[in-house]
């Protein structure tokens, strides 16, 4: 029997390093153009790297790297898509919005009753800061003459595993016997992640009727989950189960985009969750106590304090912090009509290729409406979701297509958003007519392109009138065949169910209708989701024509 004993620095230690100025700054870091993206997880599957997120947009589910938990090991890279480039040369954007005059007015903080030791259980995922929150209690407490246990439940130590931080304080030490917290013992639950904290092993230590909560409500996946384009997690039901284990509804706000608006960076979200509870006096330590703490610290002494303050503004006037988050929050897309999403995917299809393809379009979802209205007496579902997924398949991602959208001037004004400093970008492309195969997975193999190749993008961009005729280069693939024929598969499908349609059948008609959202990604992680759904398309549309 042998071992081997791989003896490294993991990668949240080095992001710890990095913060510190320990370990130079990364040269270069990846970003995925949105529009690019298709969704598919393949980047998270490829690298098991959960900081590639989902994030939804108009135009579906998409990725994005969150920068608080990027390893900068570029192993997203390897995920079969165009949609990344690389940027070098720069630096995250930094940002620290002013905290507003209101702010100076607000009362010092109650403190919470010492007549028997405080219990705070902090929860949330590794690398976040739970730990972090921990030590900055314990030592607010050794400040003010008070005793204090800390206990530090890692488990696995890696980003994304669960973490627990169990902090009890006293009047003394001598009152204090025990660092854990035991069931129905915690006094604070400090909910960093919102599925760690209505976990069963850390729901065990909050008592109803008495434990106060205070919760990041925003909605991150689990690693099993961000691997899934399709996963769902129900977090209002997380928010209720977290509810019914305390003593009132818990007090929430969504701590990671406002850290990430308010100081450019989601690792704050945890000490704004201790100012709120700072605020709202469910500790036992002040706030005095707690920013010297956070001085101590010694990490990004400005910014954490920032942060704090957000937080007990945030207890106090929740819509000021808002109001001042607000330009920075991703941009609002409100529920549209029918209307609304056929107009602007029309005007993207006139640009994808000309009026006459955008004419095509809505002429499909006019028949669509018509037919739903017609026959079922119901005016949406089925029309809403042709207008979603023609328009998907309308719009496919051909070589064309992917250049002109890195090449628009939208895309260089959000890297200059993400990003400061004199950078430059590149590529990474599995060009079909020039890419080798990768012995080992057989996939095309992704090379980098530089800054040169921007012109030929644009250029390329320019010649997609080509697109479908027979000087098309790139027509003659057999993924651009098989494109084109999803296109003309999805409107005789259309056709057959408008003529089909009943009341009886319309909620199948519906799921028949959303069958190209399955479909997602380039090459071969395109064709097996393909597959995967003419498969499905098949069980349902045998089903549709039994309810006729």
């Amino acid at each position: 029997m042998s071992a081997i004993v791989y003896d490294q620095v993991c990668a949240t230690e080095k992001r710890r390093r990095r913060r510190r100025g320990a370990l130079p700054a990364p040269a270069v870091r990846p970003f995925i153009n949105p529009l690019v993206c298709e969704g598919c997880g393949d980047c998270v599957v490829q690298s098991g790297c959960v900081a590639v997120q989902p994030v939804e947009t108009a135009f579906g589910r998409k990725r994005r790297i969150d920068p608080a938990a990027c390893n900068v090991d570029l192993s997203c890279l390897a995920g079969f898509c165009p949609s990344f480039v690389t940027v070098e040369g720069a630096a995250p954007r930094r940002r620290e919005v002013p905290l507003p005059g209101t702010y100076a007015r607000l009362p010092e903080p109650a403190f919470a009753p010492l007549d028997t030791p405080w219990n705070v259980l902090v929860a949330g995922v590794g690398g976040s800061g739970v730990i972090t929150i921990g030590a900055m209690l314990g030592m607010a407490a050794h400040i003010e003459g008070k005793g204090a246990l800390v206990l530090d439940n890692t488990g696995l130590a890696r980003k994304g595993g669960a973490v627990a931080t169990h902090v009890r304080i006293g009047r003394t030490s001598d009152e204090l016997h025990a660092p854990r917290i035991g069931d129905a013992q915690a006094d604070v639950l400090l909910a960093c992640d919102l599925i760690v904290a209505a976990s069963p092993a850390v729901l065990s230590a909050a008592r109803p009727g008495h434990t106060r909560i205070v919760a990041n409500s925003h909605p991150t996946l689990t690693a099993a989950q961000l691997a899934d384009p399709d996963a769902q997690c129900d977090f209002a039901s997380l928010e209720s189960a977290l509810a019914a284990a305390g003593a009132e509804s818990i007090a929430s706000l969504d701590a990671t985009a406002l850290a990430a608006a308010l100081l450019g960076d989601s690792i704050y979200a945890n000490l704004l969750l201790l100012g709120l509870a700072c605020q709202r006096g469910l500790l036992p330590v002040g706030r005095a106590a707690l920013e010297r703490a956070i001085e101590l610290n010694g990490n990004a002494v400005a910014a954490n304090l920032a942060a704090f303050r957000w937080g007990r503004l945030a207890a106090v006037d929740p819509i000021a912090i808002h109001a001042a988050a607000a330009p920075y929050l991703p941009a609002s897309d409100p529920e549209p009509t029918l209307a609304d999403i056929v107009e602007r995917r029309a005007r993207f299809l006139a640009q994808y290729q000309d009026d006459a393809y955008a004419a095509r379009y809505r002429a499909l979802v006019e028949l669509a409406r018509d037919a739903e209205r017609s026959h079922t007496g119901v005016d949406g579902a089925f029309a809403e979701a042709v207008a979603r997924n023609y328009f998907k398949l309308l719009a496919y991602k051909d070589e064309y297509e992917v250049a002109r959208l890195h090449t628009l001037p939208e895309f260089r004004a959000q890297l200059e958003r993400e990003f400061e400093g004199d950078f430059r970008f590149a590529f990474h492309f599995a060009p079909p007519l020039l890419a080798s195969r990768d012995p080992v997975t057989g996939r095309p193999r992704k090379r980098r392109y530089g800054p040169w190749i921007r012109p030929v993008l644009a250029g390329l961009a320019r010649l997609r009138g080509l697109r479908g005729t027979p000087f098309d280069p790139f027509g003659w693939t057999a993924e651009r065949r098989r494109e084109r024929s999803l296109v003309v598969e999805y409107e005789a499908t259309v056709r057959e169910i408008a003529a089909g349609l009943t009341g009886g059948n319309h909620a199948v008609a519906v799921e028949i209708a959303a069958i190209p959202q399955r479909i997602r990604g380039y090459g071969p992680v395109k064709e097996g989701s393909t597959a995967a759904a003419k498969a499905r398309e098949a069980e349902l549309r045998a089903v549709f024509r039994a309810a006729i």
